[in-house]
């Protein structure tokens, strides 16, 4: 009985490391963000490409309002996969550095600073009774003195440096998908047409424009862009994985 109730403690308790080390709270935060859809991140010389799964439970949702890829600043994006809610609360945290760090240097903020204050943020939550670490894991992406960065933020308060990764649903898939196929040389089109693609493998080898969502940051310009439908359409059609639905119409019977 009593290891049973130490067994609950080190469960219930973000403060309490189990005796091999273990924050169970923090791998309960990972397993929530495995059930979010997936989210893309690739580095390509000319900037970084964001491509997520937005798929609307619903056909009475406006998919408008399913978001997952969200402007930071001028030149950083963040893509989400797992609690929606706590990942607006980290991209409101993080939006606040930017300007914090705008006002205080005169100077847009640098991505790797900005996943590090995010990371510092999400970390404190692994350490303080009374709270939940954040169901959540961000991929952070932007241009940093002319170079494009790509960062994933773990919900231990953990930074990594990527040059292509997935999050959320089907990672393993995903990531094997990416090892197989990245290319350091490709540019941004060549980015986003393998993120896509790589979407498409882990759904039945289509997507539908309005179950996708499209952004980049490119280093020329190092701005932010969110493509619109009709924009990732186009570019699902180049890559012939357009997902066109039955055009058989059965005829009325007499």
């Amino acid at each position: 009985m009593q290891g049973q109730a130490q067994q609950q403690a080190y469960d219930r308790g973000i403060t309490i490391f189990s005796p091999d080390g273990r924050l169970y709270q923090v791998e309960y935060a990972r397993e929530a963000v495995k059930r979010g859809t997936a989210s893309i991140g690739v580095r390509t010389s000319d900037g970084v490409v964001l491509a997520v799964d937005k798929r609307v439970p619903s056909p009475l949702l406006e998919d408008s309002s399913v978001e997952k890829i969200h402007k930071a600043d001028d030149h950083i994006g963040i893509a989400s996969a797992g609690h929606v809610a706590d990942a607006r609360q980290l991209i409101d945290f993080a939006r606040r550095q930017t300007q914090v760090n705008q006002l205080r240097y005169g100077e847009p903020i640098g991505v790797e600073t900005l996943t590090k204050e995010v990371t510092d943020h999400i970390q404190q939550y692994t350490q303080v009774g009374g709270a939940r670490p954040f169901g959540v894991a961000l991929i952070v992406g932007g241009i940093q003195n002319g170079e494009p960065r790509l960062f994933e933020t773990d919900p231990s308060g953990t930074p990594y440096e990527w040059k292509a990764l997935a999050v959320g649903a089907d990672r393993g898939e995903l990531q094997d998908y990416l090892e197989e196929n990245y290319d350091e040389e490709a540019d941004l089109d060549g980015g986003i047409a393998l993120a896509l693609d790589a979407l498409a493998s882990v759904n039945d080898g289509s997507l539908l424009p309005t179950e996708v969502g499209l952004a980049t940051i490119d280093v020329e310009s190092e701005s932010f862009e969110q493509f619109d439908y009709d924009r990732i359409q186009s570019h699902l059609e180049e890559n012939d994985i357009l997902d066109e639905g039955d055009d058989d119409e059965e005829e009325p019977e007499e």
